[in-house]
């Protein structure tokens, strides 16, 4: 449900797809600096799912 739509070269994305990407960008851009930070630090895999809990996990 909260998957990115993608255009393709014959067909590009309608206003709506894009305003709708826009919406799923937002929180899934705090999600990913929380996976990245991970890597950084060596860790590649990570037990919870959800922001808090891997925040918590991070400190």
């Amino acid at each position: 449900m909260h998957i990115k739509r993608k255009g393709c070269k014959d067909k590009p994305l309608s206003e709506a797809q894009q305003r709708r990407n826009r919406r799923i960008a937002s929180p899934r851009s705090r999600v990913e600096h929380v996976f990245a930070g991970m890597a950084q630090l060596g860790g590649k895999m990570l037990r919870w799912l959800g922001l808090a809990l891997a925040t918590l996990q991070l400190h």
